[in-house]
């Protein structure tokens, strides 16, 4: 019986310049559920039915490093009518460095930038965001 696995220890593999990201968020999978009853059914309740599969987008936050802009060129191919999707993994790892779980994004494109919130009475760390919508996700163990 193993032990669960701190949330900290983790790679992003984007498509970019491979500096470590700050969080991930929004690896998520919904259903929808379809509610059908027979108008001739004697039961009272209706049969639930699986609908359509939506992902959540999946959100990068970073810190930001001199001379590195690829969160924004990623977004600005969206802006000049040429989208770039991107498969995007994500791997949590274990004590080893090496991938227990790994999440695949596919198809993925950027549908929000966020710059950081600038604060002269702040010593934080200047943090930016890329948001990706993006048409599946599987989930693997290693």
């Amino acid at each position: 019986m193993g032990y669960p696995l701190p949330n900290y220890h983790f790679t992003v593999n984007w498509g970019g310049v491979n500096i470590g990201f700050m969080e991930v968020s929004g690896l998520d999978i919904n259903i929808d559920v379809i509610e059908y009853r027979s108008g001739g059914s004697p039961v009272q309740s209706v049969t639930k039915l699986p609908g359509i599969v939506r992902y959540g987008n999946v959100i990068l936050r970073r810190g930001i490093v001199r001379g590195d802009n690829d969160f924004f060129n990623w977004i600005n191919t969206v802006r000049q009518g040429t989208i770039e999707r991107r498969d995007v993994v994500i791997s949590l790892l274990n004590e080893n460095h090496e991938p227990v779980m790994t999440w695949r994004v596919h198809n993925a494109f950027p549908a929000k930038y966020t710059g950081p919130d600038l604060n002269a009475q702040c010593s934080d760390v200047a943090i930016e965001e890329l948001e990706l919508a993006h048409e599946g996700l599987t989930v693997e163990t290693n």
